[in-house]
């Protein structure tokens, strides 16, 4: 059995699809289903059971094995609102949660495959996967932060694979829930549905209006990362996951504009509350994860928007 924590979410759900196309259906999907429009993600998937994120966390502490069949945990699940300020709220969701999850992981001797995250860098020009290039400027990037620094103590020791993955980024089919914090090719195309513009951030921290700057990676290139992974247990760190290259929130806006066909681009200021914990530029180096093996190509922008709106177009038809 393979474990997935936030598996009704956005990624897990696709690294749950992923995982029924590689044949493999023997899938635990553990979730937080107070917001029930989740459970649309994993409609057609097909998987053995389901169980609430609590009662999974109840289930650990108490030391179950969960029959002793475990294969892999791969772990999505947390707290993503970027803009949550309540501390204690996101470090019992990222932080004691992930860690609880880890040291059973460890004594089991399962393959925990786990998200992080490129919130790590902050405002950083650098992101490379070392502690002198991690600057988290906001709770949640620190809640990741704390996880990723208590795993790296544990590295040297562990009998078992633990790999962190630090996703830029991500977009795609099954973000529909996240509200606010979907991705923007998701909220242009809605502005479109709704009239002729495209809105985007006037200039800030130093960049032109639009020119914000940021690593887009398609949701299926995450979850085909995450099987890498699986697949190859012998791989064990923390690892940055994104294309390595930085597009603007322009390229993407005009990318949605050519896929309808229609709109424009119009500027609105910048919030004053968001510059302080706003990350303007983004770009993952892929040294450490291409010295892993990981050969595969990412899906550039322009092919990644055109599917993921292909994609809409067909469930809405």
């Amino acid at each position: 059995m393979i474990i997935v924590t936030g598996g009704a979410g956005f990624i897990g759900s696709n690294i749950v699809r992923q995982l029924n196309a590689a044949g493999i259906a023997d899938i635990l999907v553990v979730d937080d289903l107070g917001d029930g429009h989740k459970a649309m993600n994993l409609a057609a998937a097909r998987i053995a059971d389901y169980m609430d994120h609590e009662d999974f966390l109840a289930r650990l502490l108490a030391g179950s094995d969960f029959g002793g069949k475990v294969r892999a945990v791969l772990h999505q699940g947390a707290c993503t609102v970027t803009t949550e300020w309540d501390g204690r709220l996101m470090m019992r969701r990222n932080h004691e949660f992930s860690r609880e999850l880890l040291h059973w992981c460890l004594a089991r001797q399962v393959p925990l495959i786990y998200a992080s995250s490129a919130s790590v860098y902050g405002a950083g020009r650098e992101f490379r996967v070392v502690p002198e290039c991690e600057r988290p400027i906001n709770v949640y990037a620190w809640s990741k932060l704390v996880f990723d620094q208590h795993v790296r103590r544990h590295l040297a020791g562990a009998r078992s694979q633990v790999v962190g993955l630090r996703y830029f980024n991500v977009y795609g089919p099954g973000e529909a829930h996240k509200g606010g914090m979907a991705s923007v090719i998701w909220h242009f195309r809605n502005q479109l549905l709704e009239g002729d513009r495209v809105r985007l951030f006037d200039g800030s921290h130093g960049f032109g209006p639009g020119e914000q700057r940021r690593d887009f990676i398609h949701v299926d290139d995450v979850a085909r990362a995450n099987l890498w992974f699986l697949e190859h247990g012998g791989s064990r760190g923390i690892f940055n996951l994104g294309t390595g290259r930085a597009r603007s929130f322009n390229d993407v806006a005009r990318a949605v504009i050519d896929w309808h066909g229609r709109g424009e681009i119009h500027y609105v200021p910048f919030p004053a509350s968001l510059l302080a914990g706003y990350q303007s530029f983004t770009e993952a180096d892929l040294d450490t994860l291409r010295l892993a093996g990981y050969r595969q190509d990412f899906i550039g922008l322009e092919e990644g928007v055109r599917a993921y709106l292909d994609a809409l177009k067909a469930d809405a038809g």
